[in-house]
């Protein structure tokens, strides 16, 4: 990208998403853990958020500083309760828990601290949140730079044009103009879910509760990344924790920190919709779904 093309890209940035900063860093726990060292003041984080920004705290405490960690309810909500009294200056907290999708209110977060929040947007933004990034490999799919966007110089050290991945910049705008969301189908499809599979369906949180095209749910008898990687073959890509199209990494952590042990843990599938369906191809979906997870039960 040109200088000129950069400039453009920062002022459709700002036309969407009304902050005026940006700034490119590692989307993994060095990167966040950079981005710690540049703010001024104590950090709060939720147990909620995402595999590198919590590990990326770890190391921060390991480093001699101290991080307020904020837990999550049994629920899957977060326990915003905790930031009562708390002497915090920056609070990372999305509107939603990772995994789960589970809703946040961010603006009952701000009657509890006058912390700034900065909050992972790659899958809901909330105008309450003081800055926001995004995930690029979530939007993209390629291990990009993560995009961070703020208002103020004092949040985060701007950087000179020549030290920001302006490809990520690019990548990342142009995957958030396309992203698309169904937000009807999440009702029908739990419908035929219970209608077939009965007692073998049960939730770790309460389907209401999830961003609305987003379904969370576990299945008795099996471990979830069996049904994950056979289902890909059918082009259904399901996950069981974050980063796990195919049920190749660790079971969730977030379900873990939920109070759950890691062997329930491996249960929990999450879907997200994106396409409006026929209620027909709702339905032949469903069926591949249950047909296969009761031919790995019996196998099992």
């Amino acid at each position: 990208l040109t200088n000129n093309n950069f400039d453009e890209l920062c002022v459709k940035y700002k036309e969407k998403f009304n902050f005026s900063k940006l700034k490119t860093f590692a989307f993994s726990k060095e990167g966040f853990l950079g981005l710690f060292l540049e703010l001024k003041g104590k950090i709060a984080i939720s147990l909620g958020e995402c595999e590198a920004l919590v590990n990326a705290g770890k190391l921060y405490e390991s480093l001699g500083f101290d991080i307020v960690w904020i837990s999550l309810k049994k629920d899957g909500k977060v326990n915003l309760v905790e930031l009562e009294n708390q002497d915090i200056n920056y609070l990372f907290l999305s509107s939603y828990v990772m995994d789960t999708f589970v809703k946040i209110s961010l603006s009952e977060a701000k009657k509890l601290t006058n912390a700034k929040i900065i909050s992972n947007a790659s899958a809901h933004k909330d105008e309450l949140s003081d800055a926001i990034y995004f995930d690029n490999y979530k939007l993209t799919g390629y291990n990009l730079s993560g995009v961070l966007l703020f208002e103020k110089e004092d949040f985060f050290e701007l950087l000179h044009i020549g030290f920001i991945d302006t490809l990520a910049v690019k990548y990342c705008f142009e995957a958030l103009k396309v992203q698309k969301f169904d937000y009807k189908m999440k009702e029908l499809f739990l419908k035929k879910l219970k209608e077939k599979l009965k007692d073998n369906i049960y939730f770790f949180v309460n389907p209401e509760d999830t961003l609305s095209y987003s379904l969370h749910i576990a299945l008795k008898g099996i471990k979830a990344r069996e049904l994950i990687r056979t289902l890909a073959l059918n082009k259904i890509f399901l996950t069981n924790g974050e980063g796990c199209s195919l049920g190749l990494s660790k079971p969730s952590r977030i379900i873990q920190e939920m109070g759950y042990d890691e062997i329930i843990s491996r249960n929990s599938i999450h879907f997200s919709f994106k396409e409006e369906l026929t209620e027909e191809k709702v339905e032949e979906i469903v069926n591949i779904i249950v047909n296969k997870y009761l031919q790995i039960k019996a196998l099992t």
